[in-house]
């Protein structure tokens, strides 16, 4: 494929209306954010609708597989690693038409991905055990649960390797052709879970551990054809084996973006990781009907992704333009509607959260299950509006550059908020050492769901206050 040097993205032409152009690049993310919790719903299907051999162990497996999942979700400090820069400053380079350099990043963003997988299955796979225990799952769900995750760190380097792939086509105005890649790694994930978790012909069954082995496999085809894209070459990008050479000096500007953003996705992920263990001492069912209540409100989150991969790649390619009160236009717009899509979400959690809690839990001794899970997904229903501003406003900020002070944001809302609250909604009694003990108010799950509702409204009140400041406009890259 010849690449043309005056390419320009359509998210670009200002004769689009800007929401026409938010569209165009959010539909493909937001389908494909559909087909990941396709994929999620799926092995969530699986285990609850497979029971082991040990009936009386089955909301077990369904614990682990939460606690398994949110570990997983760590993996996205891995690809925020190699994406968020990569993203932006393929977005600039593009806005300034000057393709060579946006070549050049993204030859570095690949060959950091490499670098990152490998470092990231190793230290994974010599932590993940001790990892599981500090969750405070009971011990034979720790147990399942490192097991699970076992496939999907030995394969990690593909994972991060797509990731950064896509966020390259993306700053180049390109949502489409990871909306294929991503679709066709869906789509290979549901035979291969089935395969890997039920045995067929000479391949054995690997029971519960097989639906991670077979998501980890699509991820596989995932980062081959990401690779194979650029190497024909798409969006005005094309992959060169000998460009992969280190450039130290990109590799720092990159870092310097995605460095702090990384530590964002890590301190929430870390704080997500601390407010599992206090939602785990609740037992086996508030575990299990925390992670299907979160399974479901990812529908609400994946729909705000969207926008906010449309609104980083607008927002940074006007500021590569010089357009800067056009990329704070695309900015708000992509708020408006990703907002709106997402209270419509809310609304479908709150009118049909038993029957969504039913999927997963269609036998009788899972009823407690259903009775603790869809109060806590009503309740966070309400917090759509400030999850769509903390969620598309970040990736605004992240097209800019400006990824600092969004770290403080989550710092507060969690550390000051979130977790302090939670402890006081699920105990009967908070010890506070040498202090003392402070009375709670032991309302369980929902307690938790509480706290995180007040950590989003507050989140996403400084989103808004963030970015109609407008000092992101002055970001360096």
């Amino acid at each position: 494929m010849s690449l043309h040097p005056s390419y320009l993205p359509e998210s670009l032409d200002l004769r689009c209306p800007t929401w026409r152009r938010v569209l165009d690049l959010a539909w493909p993310v937001w389908t494909q954010q559909l087909l990941l919790m396709a994929v999620g719903l799926w092995d969530q299907y699986l285990a609850g609708n497979n029971p082991p051999a040990d009936p009386s162990q089955h909301v077990t497996y369904q614990s682990a597989q939460t606690t398994a999942n949110y570990i997983a979700w760590n993996i996205s400090v891995l690809t925020v690693l190699v994406s968020v820069g990569s993203t932006a400053m393929v977005a600039r380079f593009v806005g300034a038409r000057d393709l060579l350099w946006a070549n050049r990043v993204m030859h570095q963003s690949i060959g950091l991905a490499v670098v990152v997988g490998l470092g990231g299955t190793l230290v994974g796979l010599l932590t993940i055990h001790d990892a599981v225990r500090l969750l405070r799952l009971e011990p034979q769900a720790a147990r399942i649960a490192a097991d699970f995750l076992t496939p999907i760190l030995l394969l990690l380097t593909f994972q991060v390797l797509e990731s950064a792939g896509i966020a390259c086509l993306v700053g180049a105005g390109d949502t489409k052709t990871g909306l294929w890649i991503v679709g066709g790694v869906a789509v290979l994930n549901l035979p291969l879970a089935w395969i890997c978790f039920h045995g067929l012909g000479p391949i054995p069954g690997l029971g519960f551990v097989g639906i991670a082995t077979g998501t980890a496999l699509s991820h596989v085809a995932g980062g081959i054809a990401v690779c194979w894209v650029l190497g024909r070459g798409q969006a005005g990008l094309k992959l060169h084996l000998w460009q992969l050479k280190p450039d130290f000096a990109l590799i720092r500007r990159l870092l310097r973006i995605s460095v702090p953003a990384s530590i964002d996705t890590l301190s929430v992920a870390l704080c997500q990781l601390w407010f599992l263990s206090l939602v785990n001492q609740l037992g086996n069912v508030a575990a299990t009907a925390h992670g299907i209540a979160i399974r479901w409100e990812s529908l609400g989150y994946m729909s705000g992704h969207a926008f906010a991969t449309a609104a980083a790649a607008l927002v940074g390619q006007h500021l590569g333009a010089k357009r800067p009160a056009e990329a704070a236009h695309s900015g708000w717009i992509a708020l408006g509607m990703g907002g709106t899509v997402m209270v419509l979400m809310g609304a479908i959690f709150f009118a049909l959260a038993p029957a969504m809690f039913r999927l997963f839990c269609p036998y009788p001794n899972q009823q407690p299950v259903i009775d603790a899970g869809v109060p806590a997904l009503r309740l966070v229903a309400f917090a759509m509006p400030a999850l769509a501003a903390t969620i598309v406003l970040t990736g605004a900020l992240r097209g800019a550059g400006d990824t600092r002070v969004p770290v403080l944001f989550t710092w507060t809302g969690f550390l000051l908020v979130r977790i302090p609250l939670a402890y006081l909604l699920t105990a009967d009694a908070v010890d506070l050492g040498p202090l003392g003990t402070l009375p709670g108010w032991n309302f369980g799950l929902l307690g938790a769901w509480m706290a995180m509702f007040a950590d989003l409204m507050l989140r996403g009140g400084l989103f808004i206050a963030r970015f109609a400041r407008g000092k992101w406009k002055a970001t360096r890259v």
